[in-house]
């Protein structure tokens, strides 16, 4: 009975310790490669300024849109701001704002001091339904095309970088 006992707790003891190097060994970096190419979820996002929703169906209308997560509180937002102005200078592009977990009030403010680069600004109170674009944290983006297929996202403040990028991408 002993050796049993002994057998039974070495190999549980090993089993665990295989599960916990094994957990060890996978990528913890959330990676959004599997996203290139993909279209996006059709998703109904409720405006932040006017009653009514809208469809990501709709981006369907410009050459390419960058949907864009924010928020007033977001110090990474402020900092990528000046860029999403840049980029909304180009008629080749649109930027849709999607304003996340934030006072209407704030963000408006934000908006007025800042600037407007937005065509639209929908709004996602509750961070749900952010989650249909794989999004996690703000400041995210996501350029896509006129079909609805995603181009590059990227995570965390645009930058001149991704600006350069971005008119490449779109042909500007």
């Amino acid at each position: 009975m002993r050796k049993f006992l002994f057998f039974l707790t070495f190999f549980g003891t090993l089993s665990i310790i295989i599960v916990f190097y094994l957990g060890l060994k996978t990528e913890k970096i959330y990676s959004t490669k599997d996203l290139i190419g993909k279209p996006i979820s059709e998703v109904n996002l409720d405006l932040l300024n006017t009653d009514g929703s809208f469809n990501t169906s709709e981006l369907k209308n410009n050459n390419f849109t960058l949907i864009n997560f924010w928020a007033s509180w977001c110090g990474p937002c402020r900092k990528e701001h000046k860029y999403l102005i840049e980029l909304s200078k180009n008629d080749n592009i649109k930027i849709l704002g999607v304003n996340f977990k934030d006072n209407k009030l704030k963000a408006n403010k934000f908006l007025n001091k800042l600037g407007n680069p937005y065509f639209l600004i929908a709004k996602d109170d509750s961070g749900k339904k952010s989650i249909d674009f794989g999004v996690y944290g703000i400041p995210e983006s996501i350029l896509i095309d006129k079909n609805l297929v995603i181009i590059q996202k990227y995570i965390g403040p645009i930058n001149k970088k991704d600006v350069k990028y971005i008119f490449n991408a779109i042909g500007s």
